[in-house]
């Protein structure tokens, strides 16, 4: 039984390592260095390799390694090839440090006073109490629901959207395209942790800004194809929105004239909101395989149709 691996390299020794001593049952194999394809059972990667049918015939699962699989194509793939997500609970505390961060910033007004200091003026503005900060979350899912519980003690309002029906303790749910003007209509900051399918694919766009407050701001860590660049500057520069922190984008890394470097109203950091951590992502990949083995369901797996 063999596992290829085909992502960072780095982390790739640190995953060879955990196998070693704890699997040692299953044979390790990284990419390119793939051995006698017939012999691998699993693949454990960021993005498959073309041709994964003819290249690895007798393969039984992909496993992801991240949260979400929009980097895969999912048409490409073989019919029938279980498709499972990482649910590192790394990652998971990785994003809700982030949007604790992001959140923080652009409630205490961080980008002004970012701005400020390069201009060497000293001045303090009105703060506005959390309690009458409304923070809006697109995406009901695991990480939301941790990010929402980890804004919660700071009291924050808190509501959040997804396309199916949620109920979540303390928090205002809304569903569906019906309720999407109501629910953006209160949020002064809203956050995307949307999976990136056909139906999310450039949500974030004029239309849509325009339903905000006026002065609201916006936190994208979902993905990049989920932001319509020129909008948002268009909303920055009109007032619409007042500022956004962004991790990624449309295309990454981001050229050198993209707009976003420079603009005083934008945060923007090279996709670091989460990274996969093989310490703690390696018992649920394990645990995955070994459901496999025994024939039991595996936890994360994909619904082609939906995309997540």
């Amino acid at each position: 039984m063999a596992l290829l691996y085909k992502a960072d390299p780095v982390r790739g020794e640190q995953w060879k390592a955990l196998f070693a001593e704890h699997a040692p049952d299953i044979e390790w194999r990284a990419w390119p260095d793939i051995g006698n394809p017939a012999d691998i059972d699993y693949l454990a990667a960021w993005q498959a390799p073309d041709d994964l049918e003819a290249l690895l015939p007798n393969l039984k699962v992909l496993f992801a390694l991240s949260a979400g699989v929009d980097q895969l194509e999912l048409g490409r793939l073989p019919a029938g090839l279980p498709l499972v997500r990482l649910l590192d609970p790394g990652i998971t505390r990785g994003m809700c440090e982030y949007a604790s961060f992001a959140v923080l910033s652009l409630h205490r007004d961080m980008l002004r006073y970012r701005q400020q200091q390069t201009a060497r003026c000293w001045q303090a503005h009105l703060l506005q109490p959390a309690s009458r900060r409304r923070i809006g979350i697109m995406g009901l899912g695991t990480q939301a629901r941790q990010i929402l519980a980890t804004l919660q003690p700071l009291g924050f309002a808190l509501s959040g959207w997804a396309r199916s029906v949620h109920q979540v303790p303390g928090v205002d749910c809304y569903a569906g395209d019906e309720q999407l003007p109501a629910f953006l209509g209160q949020c002064d900051i809203l956050l995307c942790v949307l999976p990136l399918t056909e139906q999310t694919q450039g949500i974030l766009d004029d239309t849509l800004f325009r339903q905000l407050p006026q002065g609201a701001a916006l936190i994208n860590m979902g993905r990049g194809g989920h932001l319509v660049e020129s909008d948002l500057l268009a909303a920055l520069d009109c007032g619409q929105l007042s500022g956004a922190v962004i991790d990624v984008l449309q295309q990454e890394p981001a050229p050198a004239d993209h707009p976003f470097w420079h603009h005083p109203k934008i945060l923007l950091t090279p996709h670091i909101a989460a990274m996969t951590q093989p310490e703690s992502a390696f018992g649920v990949l394990l645990e995955n395989i070994r459901r496999h083995q025994r024939g039991e369901p595996m936890v994360g797996e994909i619904d082609p149709t939906r995309g997540y």
